[in-house]
């Protein structure tokens, strides 16, 4: 039996301590390749640098062209379906890996993963909305991405074995356990409760017609912004660190792992109120709030003696996972409250568009604006994320009180009760 105390740490038992299980076996296998990746592409593959990046561009391209597709391809065939479909090809895909030799070899490999990753993202995310009543749906996908956090710094432990060994039969069986973990992945959605065939609602209007619902376009614009707090942490920070500022490197290791146990920890109870579209917006103003206060923190790190230049960067990486929190907790609150059944998958295909597109662009405009323009580019970032945090409430009002195409009464998820 498990304790008050432990209990709150814990997703309610059923199907959503099942998916809080699955996330976290992907993301050790997922956390082992990403953490090892760019070595096994250089050393292995054989590939330089400037190959990585643009056969990886290439793959984003892809992924970014086939989402809304993919989407109603969900809609079609099933959410659980696709997701499991979509787990095993990119389990033999990652078998494939150690066969890859050369760019177009490369480019072939991960433009596959890119669709197949697509697809179960966007199933996963629609299966949870179909069988999680929607008070719960929130906190369930919050327990998930702590879970996934776990999971990601387990994996990315693992991966140091490799990196220190320094074989390539040490960088095989990086590649080829990840294959085996998304088998195991594949293996717990299979076991997952399928879809009520009350789900598949009828699809009325017009096909695609996500991309010509204005209001959820721009909410989509909206979180793509604010999503930039993912490529500033991962990115940007670092380099700025690293190139303008006189701290020790040794701290972006101190950096990273403050954000692991914040989003760890704070994850759920930061998400609380998203279960509503109003709330779901003020979570995301939050958020907005949060990293644009970041930014001048990091500006000011340029030219503080060190002691108070690491303080700075503490609080500056304090503030970027507030903005995670929140801008995660928002966006769960948005993506699952406004897309209407029967057209959920095309949708959040739609949805994801806006995230790709940031990740194509955001990196090395955000990069130039913070380090390019010797440091005041962080106040046009932060005045960025101040328009979008202004912005949140009067969009996110907008997108609820108009109307979806193929909106209907959304039945009970039947399996809920796990």
């Amino acid at each position: 039996m498990t304790s008050p105390g432990l209990a709150r740490f814990l997703p309610p038992a059923g199907i959503a301590r099942t998916m809080a299980v699955q996330s976290m076996v992907y993301a050790i296998g997922n956390g082992v390749f990403l953490a090892g990746s760019a070595v096994f592409f250089l050393h292995v593959v054989g590939l330089k640098p400037t190959q990585v990046g643009l056969g990886l561009s290439i793959a984003g391209g892809i992924s970014l062209l086939l989402s809304v597709p993919l989407g109603a391809l969900i809609d079609r065939v099933g959410s659980r379906r696709t997701w499991f479909v979509a787990a095993v090809v990119e389990a033999a895909l990652f078998f494939a890996y150690p066969f890859v030799r050369g760019f177009w070899e490369f480019v072939v490999v991960v433009s596959a993963l890119a669709i197949v990753e697509t697809a179960g993202n966007s199933g996963r995310n629609v299966y949870t909305i179909e069988v999680i009543p929607q008070e719960q749906r929130v906190r369930v996908l919050a327990f998930s991405r702590s879970a996934l956090n776990i999971g990601f710094t387990f994996g990315a432990l693992a991966a140091g074995v490799a990196l220190t060994i320094n074989t390539t039969p040490a960088y095989y069986a990086m590649v080829l356990s990840n294959g085996v973990g998304l088998l195991v992945n594949a293996y717990f959605i299979v076991r997952m409760p399928p879809v009520p065939r009350t789900h598949a609602a009828a699809r009325s209007g017009s096909r695609l017609a996500a991309l010509r619902d204005r209001p959820f376009l721009a909410v989509t614009a909206l979180c793509a912004i604010l999503v930039g707090y993912g490529p500033i942490f991962t990115e940007v920070v670092p380099l700025w660190a690293v190139t303008q500022t006189n701290t020790p490197r040794v701290v972006l290791a101190v950096l990273f792992i403050i954000n692991t146990v914040l989003a760890v920890l704070l994850q759920v109870p930061a998400s609380r109120g998203a279960e509503t579209l109003p709330g779901a917006g003020r979570l995301l103003r939050r958020g907005g709030f949060a990293m644009a206060l970041a930014c001048p923190v990091l500006y000011l790190t340029r030219v503080t003696p060190r002691p108070l230049t690491i303080a700075l960067l503490i609080l500056a990486i304090v503030l970027i996972t507030a903005c995670e929190l929140w801008q995660s907790a928002g966006q769960w609150g948005v993506t699952t409250e406004l897309p209407p059944p029967g057209r959920r998958g095309e949708y959040l295909g739609t949805f994801r568009m806006g995230g790709d597109l940031q990740t194509t662009v955001g990196p090395a405009a955000l990069t130039w604006l913070a380090i390019g323009t010797g440091g005041w580019g962080w106040l046009v970032i932060a005045g960025l994320f101040v328009a979008a945090a202004l912005a949140a409430d009067p969009i996110v009002a907008w997108a609820a009180r108009s109307p979806r195409l193929g909106t209907e009464p959304e039945p009970e998820p039947a399996a809920a009760a796990g």
